[in-house]
């Protein structure tokens, strides 16, 4: 730091944690909290996960295992790191409806509006330039947003934001689960908020036996490689066959273990509307999207999360949703004419599966 007003002391840095928290409810964040960076808790957890191979193919979380495990790596002098969280569920009431109609696309909820990253990231950056301006000094900070190797839901954990469930998510015992985080590591040494005393989850299993693929080895053991998130947004392949009948109409990420915490009854709908599904993505049929064209694909997908996994892969997910579809004629037509018509072997290769899927069952 530099020289400016004399921010070290504990009336001026109590003042100014008071300050960041009303600048983020000013900002649209539901809650903020302040941890330290110690990490070491959680670094056996991370190490164990990694020598299970639960990773799957995401191999940049080895690769930056030293910065997630020690953020000041990450920023130099970092002391602090401030939690935010801001909730982007719309109409709830619609995901289990949409779920039991194999003929609709079920798209995670937080993908459904536009991309949380850059949205996000630009009110944190309002929220370091306040911090910057009201100390007057030239502070060592930076704002992250799932943009870095950064271990945000530890890091919430330890701000009091909530806890880490069974189900890997942080819970938040007065709003659920359905929430992004993004944080802001300083090096102003804030005074830090007390930790959420227990972790709630007590003897229920809802989000474990919930899991469509049984990607839960256990409590907190989520082998990436069975879920659907990571088969639908991660994985670029060829997704195994024993799979896709589990996968149903979920074409991009899952949300059945957070469906069934029974915490996310206390779970408000969001208030930011640049969360609220674009083009009908909330109720949409499976035909429909299959018939969007790479151009299509792009313009709709545009300032979306959804347009990262590019055209591809998203008829992938779509060929093998309708292969769980109850059988009609017009099924049945689509995949023959995306089997014979498609430029991509991955498309084809799960085109062709999805129509035997139809014609097995006569």
């Amino acid at each position: 730091m530099i020289a400016g007003m004399n921010i070290s002391k504990p009336s001026q840095l109590n003042t100014l944690a008071e300050l960041i928290k009303q600048w983020g409810a000013e900002q649209g964040f539901a809650q903020v909290g302040i941890s330290d960076i110690d990490l070491s808790t959680h670094q056996h957890h991370l190490q164990q996960w990694l020598d299970q191979q639960h990773h799957g193919e995401m191999s940049y979380m080895q690769r930056n295992q030293a910065l997630r495990n020690n953020p000041e790596q990450l920023q130099d002098g970092a002391l602090r790191s401030i939690s935010f969280r801001m909730e982007y569920r719309h109409n709830s009431a619609d995901m289990e409806n949409i779920l039991t109609q194999s003929n609709k696309a079920y798209i995670s909820r937080y993908a459904l509006g536009r991309d949380y990253h850059k949205l996000i990231r630009k009110r944190l950056a309002n929220i370091a330039q306040k911090i910057s301006d009201h100390s007057q000094l030239n502070l060592n900070q930076r704002a992250f947003v799932d943009s870095a190797p950064v271990l945000e839901r530890a890091l919430a954990e330890k701000s009091g934001l909530g806890w880490i469930g069974k189900n890997t998510m942080l819970i938040n015992p007065k709003a659920g689960s359905w929430f992004f985080l993004g944080e802001i590591l300083t090096d102003l040494a804030l005074p830090t908020d007390p930790v959420e005393p227990s972790h709630h989850c007590g003897s229920c299993t809802a989000c474990l036996d919930a899991c469509p693929t049984n990607a839960f080895v256990g409590a907190n053991q989520l082998d990436a490689r069975k879920c659907i998130s990571y088969l639908t947004i991660e994985y670029k392949g060829s997704i195994p066959t024993e799979l896709r009948p589990l996968m149903g109409n979920r074409i991009y990420g899952c949300d059945d273990c957070q469906i069934v915490c029974p915490w996310n009854k206390f779970s408000p709908d969001s208030n930011i509307d640049d969360f609220k599904a674009r083009h009908q993505l909330d109720d949409i049929s499976l035909l429909a999207l299959l018939e969007w064209s790479e151009t299509q694909f792009l313009k709709n997908t545009e300032g979306s999360p959804i347009r990262r996994i590019g055209f591809e892969q998203w008829q992938r997910n779509i060929a093998v949703a309708l292969g769980n579809a109850t059988t009609s004629a017009e099924i049945v037509e689509q995949l023959q004419r995306k089997a014979l018509n498609t430029n991509s072997e991955l498309v084809r290769e799960h085109a062709q599966w999805a129509l035997a899927q139809h014609i097995n069952k006569h």
